[in-house]
């Protein structure tokens, strides 16, 4: 029984490659049939804002899997990226991407005989990536960081089960809490909590410039790490370095519903047409792809395939031996197919009968919604935002000490982060956008009312830019202090 997934050819290149990536499956006899999806460049410049068709996006979601060339989003024109849309709206939440040496290709490690064999998990919704930026003032740019114990929990339990399906015994969560506090730290502290349900794997965590060095000059000490999604898109790019570039990274998105298989370089428009781009990237996301599905001895032959190929030093333009004639997309891909069944002398895969094919896609009726309950909640101040003109500090504070009532207190102002009042240095430069906190003295009790109150009576004075509560959750807080406060 063939199962039918959704394909998007993509941009540039993807046509040529996916070609290339189906007529080795079917070489193969993978049970697949494809629906040919309409998605790219060319349908946002037809007029659909998302850059896909609605009937594209009703095919994705019935059918729950998305295999996709790389796509171009247009420049200049306001529209967000295709790949991050799609990979936010269907709650693909965790990103894999593999990384290993291959033989026949070379890298500064292979030549010092260090394998690498390691696991990207990257968080895929949330953190920067939603996209929320205001501008406050024509000089001050802020942009909200957003990350959640839901959906920091659900990336991370994926990272500890991916890791035991591999036989992994190592996992390591890279942060920045050291100076995030709240953010990575939430990201930190919920790894450390659902660390203590995988006792078989040894878990750790690191800081993720400190990781950053550790990967250019030892990468064979990791095995899987798992990140946020600003600094996992960064190192799994610096992981595709060490292994010979993007050609070879493969990437799959997953969620509980939809789940996406695409090459994560770029649509390379300068060769586009030529007949001579590298498959391989796009081929090893389609054996992930295959794995997921449970097409294990698919995926195997497939992979085995490739690796025998690249070991003959058979390769494209862009890498591999150049005393050796290379090959053009379709002879690379005719290689592969005339190499199914051969096992290479170093790197071999071993598969499984192919799994029983379950349906991927649930149809839901309403949007999953995902709260922790039972935290005592306090409103215990307000930081309120405001652009200052050409005020110092001090004169600032006497504006802001005119809204004050008998339940409150002036705490701190500070600029860029750094306080500058009631303490601070002359040698902090300014900008134009203050940070102005009230919290309510002890004892007492403040509603929100009485925060959007004092907001309202400083405006004015001060153009009000923005307004974040103060919050405690249970004996923590849910705001960090000021540099210097």
């Amino acid at each position: 029984m063939k199962t039918k997934i959704a394909v998007a050819n993509g941009d540039g290149i993807g046509p040529e490659i996916m070609q290339a990536v189906l007529r080795i499956f079917e070489a193969t006899n993978v049970p697949l049939e494809y629906e040919f999806v309409e998605m790219g460049k060319s349908y946002f410049d037809a007029g659909h804002s998302t850059g896909m068709t609605s009937a594209a996006k009703d095919t994705i979601e019935n059918l729950g899997i998305l295999f996709k060339g790389p796509m171009e989003t247009p420049k200049g024109k306001g529209v967000k990226s295709i790949n991050v849309t799609a990979r936010k709206v269907w709650n693909t939440y965790a990103n894999q991407r593999d990384f290993r040496t291959l033989n026949g290709v070379e890298t500064v490690f292979s030549k010092a005989g260090i394998p690498i064999n390691l696991t990207i998990i990257r968080e895929n919704i949330e953190d920067t990536y939603g996209g929320i930026e205001h501008l406050l003032t024509y000089d001050v740019a802020v942009g909200r960081r957003i990350i959640t114990r839901p959906g920091s929990a659900q990336v991370i339990r994926y990272a500890f089960e991916m890791a035991r399906r591999k036989g992994y015994t190592k996992l390591a969560c890279a942060h920045k809490a050291n100076i995030m506090k709240l953010t990575d730290g939430l990201f930190l502290e919920t790894f450390q909590e659902i660390a203590k349900e995988y006792p078989d794997i040894q878990s750790s965590d690191i800081i993720v410039d400190d990781l950053c060095m550790k990967l250019v000059t030892q990468p064979q000490n990791f095995q899987a790490i798992v990140l946020t999604n600003l600094q996992g898109d960064i190192v799994s790019d610096l992981c595709a370095g060490l292994v010979g570039g993007l050609g070879f990274a493969p990437s799959a998105n997953i969620g509980d519903n939809i789940s996406i298989f695409e090459a994560v370089h770029g649509t390379a428009p300068d060769i586009m047409g030529k007949g001579i781009a590298n498959p391989t990237a796009l081929l090893l996301s389609g054996i992930l792809m295959l794995r997921y599905m449970g097409l294990t001895e698919s995926a195997a032959t497939i992979e085995n395939a490739l690796l025998y190929t690249l070991e003959q030093g058979i390769h494209t333009g862009d890498f591999g031996d150049r005393s050796v004639q290379s090959v053009n997309t379709n002879g690379f891909a005719d290689a592969v197919i005339a190499n199914l069944g051969k096992v290479p002398a170093n790197g071999g895969v071993k598969g499984q009968a192919n799994m029983q094919l379950k349906a991927t896609q649930p149809h839901l009726s309403k949007n999953k919604l995902t709260v922790t309950r039972g935290i005592k909640e306090e409103m215990v101040g307000v930081d309120v935002f405001v652009e200052a003109g050409e005020l110092q500090p001090n004169e600032l504070a006497e504006l802001a000490k005119k809204c004050l009532t008998d339940n409150f207190d002036l705490v701190m102002i500070s600029n860029r982060g750094t306080q500058v009042w009631p303490t601070g240095s002359i040698y902090t430069e300014l900008v134009n956008e203050y940070r102005v906190r009230f919290e309510k003295k002890p004892g007492t009790t403040v509603s929100q009312k009485e925060l959007l109150h004092i907001a309202a009576d400083f405006s004015e004075d001060a153009k009000v830019c923005s307004v974040e509560f103060l919050m405690k959750f249970g004996d923590k807080i849910g705001y960090t202090l000021a540099q210097g406060q």
